[in-house]
């Protein structure tokens, strides 16, 4: 019995040890990258249409900060997980209009403007800080590529699960995973980086 309890404690003690490193692994990095958020290129100039029909493009992405992903509303992988933790910072920046949120179908031939207004709704968008962008697909594999930097091969169920963070002058600043929940908490230091640098 004696045996048992103390290898239950050497357990919980690496466990602990485990949670501690993770936490300070993400801690640090966030602290290093915040003080060196490097330009890493500049978005062309674009235009899709939004969800709601109208435009939206680079021009609408400057003066704010934007976090960008590439998502269809058939995907049944990481879609959900992703626009699941978009619409968590969508509820969490509810109160600015600083940054916006930008998820571009990577499935043009389903993903009609009418099912991506069901998809928004069904994600609690009930503003114009969240967009959801369709364009001929020929488009979004040329912006994924030469915009973006982002790999746009076997569209829709080989996209990317980057997201992108950009500044309000269209440049690309970094770049997170988005099923990942420490990726996610580093990109929330950077954002708020980026917004202190707006005021």
């Amino acid at each position: 019995m004696k045996g048992n309890a103390a290898f239950r404690t050497l357990v919980l003690l690496a466990v602990i040890v485990i949670l501690a490193g993770g936490a300070y692994f993400v801690i640090k990095q966030a602290q290093t990258s915040v003080s060196d958020l490097p330009v890493l290129g500049q978005l062309p100039d674009f235009e899709f249409t939004a969800q709601s029909g109208g435009m939206f493009g680079r021009r609408e992405m400057r003066g704010k900060v934007n976090i960008v992903d590439f998502i269809f509303t058939r995907c049944k992988g990481p879609c959900p997980i992703m626009s699941g933790f978009m619409s968590e910072l969508y509820q969490l920046y509810g109160g600015t209009d600083s940054v916006q949120f930008v998820s571009i179908t990577v499935d043009p031939s389903y993903d009609s403007l009418k099912v991506l207004q069901a998809y928004a709704e069904s994600h609690g968008v009930k503003d114009s800080r969240w967009v959801f962008l369709w364009a001929p697909i020929d488009s979004v594999v040329q912006l994924s590529e030469q915009g973006f930097m982002l790999a746009a091969d076997d569209l829709p169920g080989s996209h990317t699960t980057k997201w992108v963070l950009v500044d309000k002058d269209a440049n690309i600043r970094g770049y997170y995973s988005g099923t990942d929940e420490a990726s996610i908490e580093v990109l929330k230091t950077h954002v708020a980086r980026l917004v202190k640098e707006m005021k």
